[in-house]
Order: C-alpha cells, then structure tokens, then sequence
C-alpha cells in the first residue's frame, strides 16, 4: 500500500499501519491508534482508509446515542451506495457487521473500517469495545467474518491505554497499538514552509511539532527573525484567535476525561511549569502530601502532558517536566502577562516575557531538540550506539557543587555508566569556544571519578550560533569532539566537526592543555 504524496513523512508510522492491513492472517485483525489532539490522526487514517478502498468513520463530540448510530448508518449507506433508511434503525452489533462485510466485499481479507474518535461513542455506549471483542473472537473461532481489518482511534490517551489494560475487552485481542507523535523538529519547519532556521526552532518551542495547529494560525508564518514577535502576538497571545494558548490548554485538557474541572490536575501542571520538578516539590508548592500526588501525577504522564523522567545515573532522582509545548508557553507565559494580553496589549505582554522565553522555553527546548537530534539523525557510531540518550547532573565532590549535563548517552551495566557522550546545549546568543570544551573535559573527568566508564566518550557541543574558529580546530585536531549547530539539526548540512577514527587517542588523554 503506497503512501499518498500529500501525507507529509509519517514513512514509519505509514509502514507499519500497511503491514497491520495488509498481513495475510484471513481472520479479523484489531488495531489501535492513540495521539494528542492536533497530531494528525484522522489525516493519516483517511489516507489510509482511501488508499486501501477502506471505510472511515468518525465518532462526534457530545452526540446522543441514536443520533450517533444513525450518522454511523449514514456512512456506511454512503460507502455502500444505498438507501440510509435500509440500515437507519440497526444496533450497534448490527452496523459493526455490515460495515465489516462491506469493506470485505470490496478489497477482500484486508478490508479496512476506521473508527476514529471512539471514546466520544463509548460516553454512551460504552459496551462497543466488547462488542469488537465478540466480533474478534467470533472470527478466531471460524463462526464470524473471515478477515477485515478494524483501527479504532482517539485522543484522549487514558481512554485509549484503559482500551488494552488490565481485563479489557481488547486487551491480548489488538494487534496494532500505535501512539502517533507531533513532527520532529526538521519536518515541523518543512510542513509550515519555514526556512529559516531560527525562526523554525523558535516555533517548535512555542507549538510543538503538531501539524494540526498550521490551519488554526490566521497569520502567516513569520519567514524572518524579524517577523515572529507580530506572529507569536497574533497567534499564541491573541484572546480572539483559535491558536491562543489559553483557550488551546484548556481544549487540550478537556479531551481527556479524567482531568474535566480538576483543579488538582491543572495546578500541579502550573507548578512544575513554575519549576517543581519532583513528587515533593510539587508537593511544597501545592501544600499537598506526596503521597496524595502519585496517582494524579501519573495520569498526567500517561495522558502526554507531563514528562517525568528517572536520572540514570542517580536512579532515585526523578525529573518531572511540562511535555507538551503550547501549554508550557501558557503556564510560563500567556498566566503571568494575563493581564495585558486580556486588554489587547499582547506587544507588551511579549516584550515583558522574553527573557523567560529564552531562559525557560526556548534554553530547556533546545536541549530536547539536541537529544532527539542524537537519537534520530546522528551516526550511532558517535556516540558508540548507548542505548540511552537523557539528561542527568554529576557532583563535584570537593567544591560541593552539582553540573547539569545537558545530553549524555550511556548504557548502565552492573551499577556502572559506560558513558558513550557527554554534550552540551546551549541557545544563547554567543558563539561556543574552547572554554566550552575545557568544561566538557572538567565533566568527563567527574564522571570518571564516579568510577564511571568515560574511556571512549565523545564530547558534543550543541550551539545555536555556531562556534569560534579556534574551537573548530581544536575539535578536529583533537578527533573525539563533535560539533553541532542549528543547520545541523535541521539537516541541511553535516556537523562542524565529527569525531575521527584515529581520535582514540584523545578520549583517553583528558582535558587539554
């Protein structure tokens, strides 16, 4: 099944729904596909429902019952070429088997009903998941329809996990349990047509890489430097547009019930955008027991709005950050210069807000992007192929200090770190030098005191400005250093300086002299 030119890359996520569809098992096949609103689900699943003469349906939003099955009768009729009234009144049972016999009838076993937005249905209904899992078993048994392909879709993600946990009715019955993800940061900039650089990554920090948001902006997009302050007012910081950032956060927690009017919920997102990164330190801020925030923490992470991530070299040191971009830039943002922005002023609103803008959006955002940069795009052989690629600090245990280590990918073996990189991020306005490299070479020699393996560790600059010529020759004379800018994560050309085969040598001699 070929992909169709107007979807912009998804290859992955393309090949592996085809292989789903087209898998020569002739017994019903049961899918599932989940992502955040925004991210291009129906897009993709249209697509792919008309490459393959499928059927695509979709649930709506606070819809009866009977209304519901009756649209659900109507694209079925529609798909058939029939009268709606033959079908109008029949069950859910009923319409599930003729639209299933129907997509078998016109592309055979690999027949492909869609059902997107499944959770606005099962508000009402929610017997429909059992009702696919009697179809499913039916078929196994050889007493229901002999092949058919059924995805069902939605985005609101605990909804969707519950739909294969525990005693679930699809639960060891769906053969396809897919998350779609927002754009990386190279194919975003590709999709808005944004070509510079810059202005592409600065967007990326602001909205993320979902591509739904392109239609809802009333601007265009800013090409120049210059042009994203009037872009960012008119978008993200306009009460009266469709992108402001405080109508789209709340949208965004609505979609999934368990956080509709939760106060709890929306505050403990407030406090880690205001810093709290830590079970007890939410805590602090909320005036809660952290043993009263596990639960509600844990929906978060598992519904996509929040991050929390494990130190990998201090195990019990976890990291609880803001994941989803748009309501980062509101927390940070749009609530503290609420104000200006509600009475029209969002100019000053955003001239107020840009030092935090540069410290805590777009200095953290950079450094994300450096890591997905090193887990998609590098050659593996740069950082000797670590199986993780995180964040994580190290002490200085004479001067009692912690350092942040912005990229470090390692594996762990018996307690021990074989550190494969150690990197650094940085989005500020100068231009990185040696300095930046003797500091490497200071947290190359921290790790090894921690009696963690550092022998053949590469050391990596991330730069959104480029860097000094003398720290190009040095990276290339010394062999273990790589350097990246912004073109090189976009990938319009490759690295400043990689490591070499002959830099052994340097990974095993320390700091430079």
């Amino acid at each position: 099944m070929e992909k169709p030119a107007r979807v912009l890359a998804r290859d992955t996520e393309w090949s592996t729904l085809a292989q789903f569809v087209e898998h020569p098992d002739a017994r019903l096949r049961l899918g599932v596909v989940s992502g955040r609103r925004r991210v291009g689900k129906s897009y993709l699943l249209r697509a792919l429902a008309e490459a393959g003469g499928g059927l695509y349906v979709t649930a709506v939003a606070e819809e009866g019952v009977v209304p519901a099955r009756r649209r659900l009768a109507a694209d079925i009729a529609r798909y058939a070429g029939i009268e709606t009234s033959l079908i109008g009144d029949a069950s859910w049972e009923s319409l599930l088997t003729t639209a299933i016999d129907l997509v078998l009838r016109r592309s055979g076993s690999s027949g492909l009903l869609v059902i997107d937005e499944l959770p606005y249905w099962m508000t009402h209904s929610p017997e429909l998941p059992g009702l696919l899992q009697l179809l499913y078993d039916q078929s196994q048994a050889g007493h229901g329809h002999q092949g058919g392909r059924v995805i069902v879709c939605g985005s609101a993600i605990s909804v969707m996990n519950e739909l294969l946990s525990g005693t679930k009715a699809l639960r060891g019955r769906a053969a396809l349990d897919l998350r779609l993800r927002p754009f990386d940061l190279p194919t975003m900039a590709r999709h808005w047509e944004v070509g510079d650089p810059s202005v592409a990554l600065r967007m990326h920090a602001v909205l993320g890489g979902s591509p739904g948001y392109r239609n809802l902006a009333g601007v265009p997009a800013p090409q120049r430097p210059e042009e994203l302050d009037a872009w960012v007012q008119a978008t993200v910081l306009d009460p009266t547009q469709a992108l402001y950032s405080g109508s789209e956060s709340e949208y965004l927690l609505r979609e999934d019930p368990r956080f509709t009017g939760s106060t709890l919920h929306y505050g403990i997102i407030n406090a880690v955008a205001g810093g709290a990164t830590s079970p007890a330190k939410i805590g602090g801020l909320l005036e809660l027991p952290r043993s009263s925030l596990t639960r509600p923490i844990e929906a978060l992470v598992s519904a996509g709005y929040l991050r929390h991530d494990s130190d990998p070299l201090w195990e019990r040191r976890s990291v609880i950050s803001v994941a989803d971009p748009i309501i980062r830039f509101h927390n940070l943002m749009t609530v503290p210069q609420r104000d200006l922005v509600d009475t029209g002023r969002s100019a000053e609103a955003w001239r107020r807000a840009r030092p935090t803008f540069a410290a805590r959006i777009l200095g953290p955002h950079f450094e994300d992007c450096a890591r997905a940069w090193l887990r998609g795009q590098a050659d593996p052989a740069v950082y000797h192929s670590a199986g993780q690629v995180t964040a994580t600090v190290v002490n200085d245990r004479k001067g009692q200090a912690k350092h942040e280590i912005d990229v470090i990918a390692l594996d762990k073996r018996a307690g021990q770190a074989v550190i494969g990189l150690i990197g650094e991020a940085k989005a500020t306005v100068t231009r990185r030098g040696v300095a930046d490299l003797d500091r490497m070479d200071g947290l190359k020699t921290l790790l090894g005191e921690h009696e963690h393996d550092t022998t053949m560790a590469t050391l990596a600059i991330f730069s959104l400005e480029g860097f000094h010529p003398e720290l190009i020759a040095t990276a290339q004379r010394r062999g273990d250093v790589l350097l990246v800018d912004l073109e090189t994560m976009f990938g319009l050309r490759g690295p400043v300086a990689v490591p070499t085969a002959g830099g052994a040598a340097g990974r095993t001699r320390g700091p430079t002299p």
